[in-house]
């Protein structure tokens, strides 16, 4: 007990002397728009699945998109595998619905990319600089 009390006690010491804020403030928060950034991500994994499924010849396009995403970012390493989670949650997903492409598919597609966009849009016009 006594042990665990000096250990408390050079801690808050170690604290005040780096600062005096208290060590919850000093962890960064998640952005406001956290939620809608990991739709998108998840919107650019179903997409970079169905687009590859329906022909498109874009190769990598979408997956780029996500890493200029996540760069653009700079995210913590928790929030970095949340946001390729979500990506990778969309893929499979619609990877596990889908072998072929159909009517379907297409609508998803068109569908995405109009929530995607709008998406896009919001955070950029609400949190942009």
């Amino acid at each position: 007990m006594r042990r665990c009390a000096r250990t408390l006690s050079a801690f808050a010491v170690l604290t005040l002397l780096a600062g005096g804020a208290p060590v919850c403030a000093q962890i960064p928060s998640e952005p406001p728009y956290e939620k809608e950034m990991q739709r998108l991500a998840e919107i650019l994994g179903a997409v970079h699945y169905l687009r590859a499924l329906c022909g498109a010849d874009e190769g990598q396009t979408w997956r780029s998109m996500m890493q200029q995403l996540i760069d653009a970012e700079s995210p913590t390493a928790e929030r970095r595998a949340r946001l390729v989670d979500s990506f990778n949650r969309g893929y499979r997903g619609f990877e596990q619905t889908y072998r072929t492409c159909t009517r379907t598919a297409v609508w998803v597609i068109d569908s995405y990319m109009q929530e995607g966009a709008d998406i896009a849009q919001r955070i950029a016009s609400r949190y942009g600089e």
